[in-house]
């Protein structure tokens, strides 16, 4: 498989040649300075060569580190050394400066591209061509190739690990000379394969590795997408050093992270998701089979925090006045990109204290799934496994910590605290063992562009789940599509990333069925309602969808035949991966959501979730394709119940195909409303009465009743553009509902808020809604107080149908509401997601209007929010105004 990059094409290249030598372990040592607006430090990389590459292993049934607190001693990097930049000089000594970030104050010399790349001219290799054949070539240098963008590399050294005091135990061939380089990679060698119930002692000594002095400078170049690094008279992996430490720093404008504000107005850095993933924020291995774990480091003045994907619930150290310094670790190895970090000054929201009455009870585990274990040896590489742990796989409720802007410190803890642990417990009796042994949620910022993402312990929320009446019930469904991507994104992931749908359509699936469960007062069949009102919702969304994109963007296994596959390097191309419209899309979550819908009802849900229990016992910690999941599938389902299906027939309807399948089509055109979509279409057949109806009501004709939206009432006046639409609501109403646990709500209250986003979708296909119309629905309903779906699809109704009178609130959720209503997982091992533009999508609607009034609205909406838009929305949303 030859690598052609053509530039003017938006595929995203992973130029790192993995079949070659692979990333076991990242040590990270950063410095955060808010004034420059830069992550500075070094990273020490502990590879393995392709030849010693070990095959999957047992898992130790004794060594899961089951509490994220526990008390682990080992030596901590310090700041890290300022260093040399001259390519031509070497020093194995380390000038360690107090507190010192990394280069500043020396004399820069990097290139244009702030690259201090120190490449022989002779050695042909240039910097404008992507190189993605490195093997051994004869008397050629071997080339390590590392996915990188938007850095300033300052230098790369090898690692003088023989040089750490006890480390000796690494070594089998005594005879071989100290300091030799196949010493040094004999250490590795042993250090990288420890089992895992020593994995104590391997964090330990990596972090011992990543501090040893530097015995000798490599050679490197940077282009476009990668940085290229060789060591002279290294002609094979097996050669080239095993540990190779880079100094280098980040750039203000990198797009794997966003500086920002948070809503109370403080400096904040994080991770937010970029297509790119995280090679702009440090040199790695971004195809999803350079598996591997790490440990970070991050300074940062004493009044910020740092959160991270890590196993432990780290605490700030000290290192000096006003400066300190948090680590966190992770032993499950997983691709690179799944690595997220944020830096701010955020407030860990507490509990109050409540009485044994109001704690969430001990929901029953099923006899079937209590007593399902992980009978054997686990399929993945060795790690400490949770699913090997008895006491891991009975917790229902891991360890969690909520973070915030102390601004949203009250309504975090009314809702997030309250919702969290009941659906944890809800996906435990799904799915059962948490592949991950703790979990931070942290409120991002308002330019966060998605209502979520997920991340090994990790979920970043958007505010726009808190806000609005029934925000319960958003917030509660996105939390529920978060956990999901534990199981399937992260601890299981697409070995391919363009099959998206293993990520997204699973956990599309799975958050309707955690929150039937975390609903603990529901009856099956009132879940059942609630489950075909939302399959009722995804119908409408995704016939939309595929109307107006483009058919090649509508195919969930674009790469057919060739899925999977990389060149011999290891390096392969991600088909779309930078099409500013596919981080737009649902198509992934949606088609994917109804082929699994379609297969759970031909199994039936009983036997459906217990394959999938099993299906998740077995490839946990492994990279999957689609045929992985649907030749274990249909081996489980009898003959006489498979009625034609296969592999190739799901492949060729539902995966590689554009358009609506088939089988969906059939469904949909033959099933019959539910309830409460039935109690939709009345509603909207009144509306559609009252709007035909002359301005005054006859002498004797009844009014029309509709019903009430739950947990909302009426009595509300004004709308004025500038002023709250609802004077007459006060907070103490919001508090009054926060307060009740949401388990306690009467199923069946009228208008749902998931009936009133369908109410809203329907009333959008009229062609014309007077204003007295919609301003009786605003009143009826509340609309400006429920949550920003409901919102979202309110404003859509006054942009369609110029509603002045209500444009102020137009101009609120383009300054409050950034996000897009699908969320933008970590998951499919750090894999482009697709999103569903939310704000953005008004901003096309106040466009295509040709509506000067309008007009104006969006380009006077965006000036005062592209500051705080992600780039990537800014960009499409500029292309649309300007």
């Amino acid at each position: 498989m030859d690598i052609t990059l053509d530039p003017s094409r938006d595929d995203l290249p992973l130029l790192a040649n993995t079949s070659h030598m692979l990333v076991r372990h990242y040590a990270l040592d950063l410095d955060v300075d808010f004034e420059s607006q830069v992550i500075e430090g070094t990273i020490v990389l502990f590879l393995e060569d392709g030849n010693r590459f070990k095959k999957p292993s047992h898992s130790s049934t004794e060594t899961c580190p089951l509490e994220s607190n526990e008390a682990f001693n080992f030596r901590m990097p310090e700041p890290c050394p300022v260093p040399v930049t001259n390519a031509r000089t070497f020093s194995s000594k380390m000038a360690y400066n107090d507190f010192t970030i990394c280069g500043k104050g020396e004399k820069d010399t990097s290139d244009k591209d702030g690259n201090h790349d120190n490449w022989e001219q002779a050695s042909g290799i240039s910097s404008s061509k992507y190189c993605c054949d490195t093997g051994d070539h004869g008397s050629e240098d071997f080339l390590l190739v590392l996915d990188c963008c938007d850095l300033s590399v300052l230098k790369v050294e090898e690692v003088d690990v023989a040089a750490v005091p006890g480390i000796e135990k690494f070594t089998r061939s005594p005879r071989l000379t100290v300091g030799s380089e196949v010493l040094r990679n004999e250490i590795i060698q042993e250090l990288v394969t420890m089992p895992a119930d020593r994995w104590r002692e391997q964090l330990d000594y990596y972090a011992r590795c990543s501090q040893a002095p530097g015995c000798g400078e490599l050679f490197f170049d940077t282009d476009t997408w990668s940085l290229q690094i060789r060591k002279k008279g290294a002609q094979t992996a097996t050669d080239f050093p095993h540990a190779v430490r880079i100094w280098y720093k980040t750039k203000p404008e990198g797009r794997s992270v966003t500086w920002t504000s948070d809503q109370s107005g403080r400096p904040c850095v994080y991770t937010i998701g970029s297509p790119i993933n995280n090679r702009a924020l440090f040199p790695c291995q971004e195809p999803p089979v350079a598996m591997s774990t790490w440990q970070a480091t991050v300074r940062a003045a004493a009044s910020f925090v740092v959160l991270m994907s890590g196993e432990n619930s780290a605490k700030p150290t000290q290192i000096r006045e006003g400066c300190s310094s948090w680590h966190y670790y992770v032993t499950m190895p997983m691709p690179a990109s799944t690595f997220t970090v944020a830096v701010g000054c955020w407030t860990e929201v507490m509990p109050e204290p409540c009485s044994s009455d109001d704690r969430p009870s001990e929901r029953p585990v099923p006899s079937s799934q209590a007593d399902f274990r992980c009978v054997g040896v686990c399929g993945h590489m060795e790690y400490p496994c949770r699913f090997q742990n008895a006491t891991a796989t009975t917790q229902e409720v891991i360890p969690h910590r909520v973070f915030a802007p102390v601004c949203l410190k009250d309504a975090c803890q009314e809702t997030l605290l309250r919702l969290i642990p009941s659906c944890l417990s809800a996906a435990h009796s799904v799915l059962g063992t948490h592949p991950f042994s703790r979990l931070d949620v942290l409120v991002v910022p308002a330019n966060f562009p998605s209502l979520g993402m997920a991340s090994p312990h990790i979920i970043f929320l958007s505010q726009s789940t808190l806000t609005g009446s029934s925000h319960l019930h958003l917030c509660g469904t996105r939390l529920c599509h978060e956990i999901a991507h534990a199981w399937f994104g992260l601890a299981i992931g697409a070995r391919d990333w363009t099959e998206e749908w293993l990520s997204e359509g699973f956990a599309t699936h799975l958050e309707d069925v955690f929150w039937a469960e975390a609903q603990q007062q529901l009856s099956p069949d009132e879940a059942q309602e609630q489950q075909e009102l939302r399959a009722c919702l995804r119908w409408h969304r995704l016939q939309d969808e595929l109307r107006n994109s483009s058919e090649e963007m509508q195919v969930l296994r674009p790469s057919k035949e060739k899925t999977g596959h990389v060149s011999e390097s290891g390096a392969s191309v991600i088909k779309h991966g930078l099409n500013p419209e596919k981080i737009f899309m649902q198509v992934h979550y949606l088609k994917g959501y109804f082929l699994l819908r379609f297969l759970a009802k031909r199994l039936g849900d009983e036997t459906y979730f217990s394959f999938l229990r099993k299906f998740v016992y077995t490839f946990h910690g492994q990279l999957i394709l689609s045929q992985d999941f649907l030749q274990m599938l249909l081996e489980s389902i009898p003959e006489e119940k498979r009625l034609g299906l296969s592999v190739e027939s799901i492949f060729q309807d539902w995966l590689e195909s554009s358009g609506i399948p088939q089988q969906l089509q059939r469904e949909r055109q033959a099933g019959a409303e539910c309830g409460l979509a039935r109690q939709v279409g009345a509603e909207v057949s009144k509306w559609i009465q009252v709007n035909r109806r002359p301005r005054k009501r006859k002498r004797g004709e009844r009014a029309v009743v509709f019903e009430k939206v739950s947990h909302a009432g009426a009595g509300a006046q004004g709308l004025g553009p500038s002023s709250a639409a609802f004077p007459g609501h006060s907070r103490e109403l919001d508090r009054k509902w926060s307060s009740q646990d949401f388990n306690q709500r009467p199923y069946g209250m009228p208008l749902l808020p998931d009936q009133l986003v369908l109410l809203l979708e329907r009333l959008l296909e009229q062609q014309t809604l007077s204003p007295r119309t919609l301003r009786s629905l605003h009143r009826t309903y509340r609309l400006q107080e429920q949550d920003a779906e409901v919102r979202h699809r309110w404003c859509e109704l006054i942009v369609r149908h110029k509603f002045t009178a209500a444009y102020g609130q137009v101009e609120r959720f383009l300054q409050e509401d950034q996000v897009r209503l699908v969320s933008r997982p970590r998951a499919s091992w750090g894999a482009p997601s697709s999103r569903a533009a939310m704000g953005i999508y008004l901003y096309g609607e106040l466009m295509v209007s040709e509506d000067a009034r309008q007009q104006q609205l969006a380009r006077r909406c965006f000036e005062l929010a592209r500051g705080r838009m992600d780039k990537s929305s800014a960009e499409v949303v500029a292309e649309m105004l300007f």
